[in-house]
């Protein structure tokens, strides 16, 4: 993966992403994108739930050279379930590109990637 950078908490540039990225949602300046659409409706995934894990999950990577717009990993949960958003933060709208729940071929739990073999 190109750019990614593993956030570490305290970090005031993230913070200030996730403020962003909640201030977009919060002016529903959203545009989910039809990939994510299908794997939502197959995962179940309400645009509700979508929403609120967006505005209390945490950036757990960022793609800071990702084009047209810098993107990001979300870490939020939906009932008790982790799931991952990867978001485009584009100057006018956030843009929603697919969400998932981390598995355990990728992920050692739900923050930490696994070494590519």
């Amino acid at each position: 993966m190109r750019g990614r950078e593993v956030i570490h908490k305290g970090r005031r540039d993230v913070n200030r992403s996730r403020t962003r990225i909640v201030g977009l949602v919060d002016q529903d300046s959203v545009i989910i994108s039809y990939h994510a659409r299908v794997r939502m409706f197959g995962r179940n995934i309400s645009t509700d739930d979508l929403f609120l894990a967006i505005r209390t999950g945490e950036i757990i990577e960022s793609y800071p050279d990702d084009e047209p717009c810098p993107s990001a990993l979300m870490l939020g949960f939906i009932g008790d379930h982790a799931y991952h958003v990867v978001l485009g933060i584009c100057d006018d709208h956030l843009r929603v590109i697919t969400a998932y729940m981390p598995d355990d071929e990728h992920w050692i739990d739900a923050r930490t990637r696994r070494e590519k073999k």
